[in-house]
This record gives structure tokens, C-alpha cells and sequence, in this order.
């Protein structure tokens, strides 16, 4: 007799908790999302209607995916972001929590006066500027990334979600001279997320093997993007302008001297964790 579909989640998040060296609730959750996918459901479904039904053989070869340390997020090609969900694939990021502190920032900031242009240096899956999109829906974006599989990824994101005529992509890097120069700006809001990792950082299995390294890995101190793109900031910032850039929880006060060097006051925003996650860099104007 085949296992229900109850009895297979709790074999299957055992094994999957001691891989993870016993986080059993993130675990369940993580074999939860699976089993909803296998079934052609959600997890509320999952839990409401099917807990007794025969385990679906279209879990197995997911939850082997799994046990290899692939993320769930590539796994159903999708991930969420501050209530939306986006297209994931290994050519981009998977959007995180803490990163939805920049967008909670933008909103705070931008209360009495939404933004009109938005700019994201790095868009991968373009889950800040769509979000951005989605909250000001008055304001159009630009996203540029090296990346042209991530610059795939983001458009079909930007069509699903209805915001394709309100969002450009281009190709381009900022390491790059005049990467800038026809973009539309100077912009009232800047997000990026930088990579920001040492490069001898002992990583996740699922992050190491899986995420693209050159969204990651940022020099021996994690800074060498900053170094590159904070010094442009000033020429890409309207003069009321703001650029919400994520940084490592140990990077703040270099980050912040870095902007203080070419006349950028900065303000620290804390992630739900309450570590420091996001600069806040404004135009100290004369």
C-alpha cells in the first residue's frame, strides 16, 4: 500500500532536517511547498484537502532535487517578494527577506511624495524595481544588469506582473564607462543589491553550488562593488533623490565613509533581524 500523502512529508521532512542538522521547521515548510507543487495545489490546499491522499510519484524526483541542496525556489522556478512572486532561475538571485527592508525604506521615504523615475544597478529577477513599480504606480523604472539571461528573466517578470510598459531593461555593467549615459535619468529613487560577499566565504551548500557567483562575491572585504558604484551616485541622484543600497551586516561603516567621501549623507535601515541591511544615500546639496 502507497504512502499518504501526510505519512511521505513526514518521512521526507525528517530526512531532510537532518541534512539541514536538525531546523525541522523550515524543513517541513521547504517539503511542504513540494509535495503542493506535485499535487498541482497550494500549501493551504496541501494542508486542508490532501493530507490523506495517496503520495504523488511527481514528488520523488523534487524532493531528490532537494536532498542535493538545490533551493526550493529554483526547484518550482518561482520565489516570493514582498507579496509578489517572481520567475527564478540559477541565472539570477533569489529574492530574500532582508531585502525587502529597501523597499519598506522607499515607502517610508517616499510617503508624501511618490518617485517618478526608479533605477536598479544589478536587477537581477527584477524583484526590486518591479516591486518599486508595483508600490508607486505613478513612477517608471529602469534596471540594468551584465547579465543578459537575468535581463530575461526580469521582462518575462515584468509582463506577468502587468508592469512591462512602465519597466526598460538594458544590458550594460557599471563598471563600464558612460554605462549611464542614456538611461533617462538623474533618478529620484536608486535600489541596488550589490554583491557584497568575501570571497573566501564559507557558504550554504544550496547558495555555493546553485546562485550565480558573480551576484555574490564582491573581493577579498566584500566591498569592491561599493567602491565602483557608490562614487557614481552623486551623478545619477536628483537633487531630492534617494539610493537604497543593501549592504553585509558588517559593512556599514565602511560603506557609509566610502559615501561621506563623495558628498553623500547616509542614513542606516536595520532588517527584521535588526541588522544593518540597508544605506540610505542622499545628495548633501549646498
Amino acid at each position: 500500500m502507497s504512502a499518504t500523502v501526510g505519512e511521505r512529508l513526514r518521512r521526507a521532512s525528517e530526512a531532510y532536517a537532518e541534512r539541514l542538522t536538525g531546523e525541522a521547521g523550515g524543513a517541513r515548510f521547504d517539503v511542504e511547498l513540494l509535495m503542493a507543487a506535485a499535487l498541482g495545489t497550494d500549501r493551504s490546499g496541501l494542508l486542508l484537502r490532501h493530507m490523506r491522499d495517496p503520495a504523488p510519484e511527481a514528488f520523488e524526483p523534487l524532493f531528490a532535487r532537494l536532498m542535493r541542496d538545490e533551493p526550493v525556489a529554483y526547484i518550482l522556478g518561482s520565489a516570493e517578494f514582498y507579496g509578489l512572486f517572481f520567475e527564478v532561475s540559477p541565472s539570477v538571485l533569489i529574492p530574500r527577506a532582508d531585502s525587502e527592508t529597501a523597499i519598506e525604506a522607499a515607502r517610508i521615504a517616499f510617503a508624501k511624495a511618490p518617485p517618478t523615475r526608479v533605477l536598479d544597478c544589478g536587477t537581477g529577477s527584477g524583484a526590486l524595481i518591479l516591486t518599486a513599480l508595483h508600490l508607486f504606480p505613478a513612477a517608471t523604472g529602469v534596471a540594468i544588469d551584465r547579465s543578459e539571461a537575468a535581463l530575461a528573466v526580469a521582462a518575462r517578470n515584468a509582463e506577468r506582473l502587468g508592469l512591462a510598459t512602465r519597466a526598460r531593461f538594458h544590458h550594460r555593467d557599471w563598471e563600464q564607462p558612460e554605462w549611464s549615459h542614456d538611461l533617462g535619468g538623474p533618478f529620484d529613487l536608486i535600489l541596488a543589491n550589490p554583491p557584497y560577499i568575501e570571497d573566501e566565504t564559507e557558504l550554504d551548500a544550496s547558495v555555493r553550488e546553485h546562485e550565480p557567483h558573480g551576484a555574490l562575491f564582491a573581493g577579498a572585504d566584500g566591498l569592491d562593488a561599493y567602491r565602483i558604484l557608490v562614487p557614481q551616485l552623486p551623478g545619477l541622484l536628483a537633487p531630492e533623490g534617494l539610493a537604497l543600497v543593501e549592504i553585509g551586516h558588517r559593512q556599514a561603516e565602511a560603506v557609509m565613509a566610502l559615501g561621506a567621501l563623495w558628498n553623500l549623507d547616509a542614513h542606516l535601515h536595520r532588517d527584521l533581524a535588526d541588522r544593518p541591511r540597508i544605506i540610505a544615500f542622499s545628495r548633501i546639496l549646498h
